[in-house]
């Protein structure tokens, strides 16, 4: 990259949107999304991120999660269409911080659980952290709609 070239990046507080049902096979005993169906929702809807900003992995990086948490506010019931949204937090040199939200699709603004989760770009040979591409940050920056202020 030439000195001076601005690199698109991606706006802290943009949200990316995933919605997907909820199985029958993901229950408890108590007729509830089991809570570490939570994490899979989180992860399913990581990576329709990125193949919504058309990054192909696995290649030669990859990115991995490097923490994630869960609070269970409301438990999710069958039938559902659960709606994630990833909330763009922090973007750092290889690193990129998430806020998640998990809603119903047919109850708006009810928030059944929220978590966070960091992830973290490497080189797949030496499986090391590696900066996130001008390319990369491009293309999330096209993946995160930000809502429009009042």
């Amino acid at each position: 990259m030439q000195a001076g070239t601005v690199v698109e990046q991606p706006t802290v507080g943009g949200i990316f949107r995933s919605v997907m049902p909820v199985r029958w096979g993901e229950l408890d005993a108590l007729n509830h999304v089991n809570n570490a169906v939570y994490f899979r929702y989180f992860e399913e809807a990581r990576i329709h991120m990125f193949r919504e900003a058309g990054i192909e992995l696995p290649s030669a990086r990859n990115v991995v999660l490097a923490h994630a948490s869960c609070d269970f506010l409301k438990p999710v019931l069958y039938p559902a269409t659960v709606v994630v949204s990833l909330a763009l937090v922090r973007v750092g040199r290889s690193s990129m911080e998430l806020e998640a939200s998990l809603e119903c699709h047919d109850t708006p603004g009810v928030v059944y659980a929220r978590g966070k989760n960091i992830i973290v770009a490497i080189d797949a040979a030496s499986e090391k952290s590696s900066p996130w591409t001008a390319d990369e940050l491009a293309k999330f920056s096209r993946c995160f709609v930000v809502k429009a202020t009042s």
